[in-house]
């Protein structure tokens, strides 16, 4: 096919280099942390990975520029992810090291060493986490009888709804390879979806990749690297709001309307928040496959936390969607911490939230929204990546989600990494969808 051949010419592959360095940026939320006193936590298995009952050493160690020193005022922390601390106190370093050693799990889970130092009135933290037979851990959420059922009412509603799709052609962005649009289309009640959409040039037909995003609120560029590669892509915002605002307007909403928009009407399963979201995703789908460029059968989608999340719900609720990839996915298993051990993001049910939200009708509604529930029903093959430092979304959670998936699947596991992710574990990411695609 066309989209087999098209390269990009020798004068745009700085420009194709400078994209696929930045494109990852759309799905994670942080970059590698660094910081100027280093903390390094690391369990003494080389996978981080234990059996129950067998136990963990954590070596401890802290750098500067690289050199070990040795730090007053250091203290350790060790818990369940997210729980009451099991062990604390002060740690005692030599040559700036220092093991903390013999603590086990009886049951499968992750276990956190947290470790701080103060240096000239500032307080820095590292922190490593251990797995115990993560690949045991069963999900708390219980799946509603009538699941499938609302969510197939959801997708007819959707359908009566004409498209009434908008394209307006962005020439600062577009080049000799690849058109660029910002555009939206209808979504239910009386809702837009709002998204960058980037189209390879050259003739011919080619594969299509929707992007979700993580939380917040914020303007977006476009997936330009990947239609270079030679893929259709769209990036979406789920707030119905466009996306190409000065960043003041998304300053000022995730301040103000849009603040804690994650936790919307959650005790109403018809009009929760999401509901327009995860459907609006369908939307977008529907927009994808209606593209005269699209090649009818290559369709993946791809997103990291908030977006982990929405890539497997999609893929769940749309059989188009062929390919997922999913970096540690948020929204998954929420009512852990009602089972006494880590929820997923947004932490509906964790110490700051448990007091406005421990209600049937929230436990019942979220039921409805939880990835574990859509992981019971996904048929979509899927590739995944994350770490067990994550403190945003729960390694426990999103185990929860992964083990209930039967569809064919594939995880990269870097376990140092936290709500971040390494260039390595973006190229992996990419080069799976493009190999399914054909590329």
């Amino acid at each position: 096919m066309n989209q087999l051949t098209l390269k990009p010419k020798y004068a745009y592959l700085n420009i194709a280099l400078i994209f696929l360095v930045l494109s990852f940026s759309n799905i994670v939320l942080a970059q590698i942390p660094k910081q100027y006193l280093e903390i390094s936590v690391v369990p003494d298995r080389q996978d981080w990975t234990y059996k129950t009952g067998q136990n963990v050493e954590f070596n401890i160690s802290i750098t500067q520029s690289g050199v070990p020193i040795s730090v007053e005022n250091v203290r350790f922390v060790v818990m369940e992810e997210k729980m009451a601390p099991i062990k604390e106190g002060k740690l005692n370093l030599k040559d700036g090291k220092a093991k903390i050693d013999k603590f086990t799990m009886k049951d499968p889970g992750f276990l956190r060493c947290e470790v701080y130092a103060t240096v000239d009135g500032k307080e820095y933290k590292g922190l490593g986490t251990a797995a115990f037979e993560p690949e045991k851990i069963k999900p708390t959420v219980k799946m509603p009888k009538d699941f499938e059922e609302f969510w197939e009412a959801g997708k007819e509603e959707l359908a009566k709804i004409p498209m009434d799709y908008k394209m307006i052609y962005l020439p600062e962005k577009s080049s000799e390879v690849v058109d660029v649009y910002h555009v939206s289309f209808q979504n239910i009640r009386n809702s837009r979806i709002y998204g960058i959409l980037s189209v390879p040039k050259g003739g011919g037909e080619y594969p299509a990749i929707l992007s979700v995003p993580g939380a917040g609120i914020r303007p977006y560029s476009g997936e330009i690297a990947k239609a270079m590669r030679g893929a259709i892509t769209l990036q979406i915002g789920i707030h119905g709001i466009p996306v190409d605002m000065p960043q003041e307007v998304y300053s000022n909403l995730a301040s103000g309307a849009l603040n804690g928009y994650w936790h919307f009407n959650n005790g109403d399963k018809d009009v929760y928040y999401y509901k327009r979201v995860y459907l609006g995703c369908v939307r977008a789908v529907d927009f994808l496959v209606s593209l005269p460029q699209y090649d009818g059968k290559n369709l993946a989608v791809q997103g990291g936390s908030q977006g982990g999340a929405l890539a497997i719900t999609t893929a769940a609720l749309d059989p188009r969607i062929k390919y997922l990839v999913a970096v540690y996915p948020a929204l998954s298993d929420l009512t852990g911490y009602l089972n006494g051990r880590a929820g997923g993001w947004p932490h509906v049910f964790g110490p700051q939230n448990i007091k406005y939200y421990n209600k049937p009708e929230v436990i019942e509604t979220l039921a409805y929204y939880d990835v574990v529930n859509f992981a019971r029903i996904l048929k979509t093959p899927g590739f995944y990546t994350w770490g067990f430092n994550d403190e945003t979304c729960p390694p426990t959670s999103y185990y929860s989600a992964y083990n209930e998936i039967k569809s064919p699947k594939e995880v990269f596991i870097v376990p140092e990494t936290g709500h971040w992710t390494y260039p390595e574990q973006q190229k992996k990411a990419d080069d799976w969808i493009f190999g399914k695609f054909g590329k």
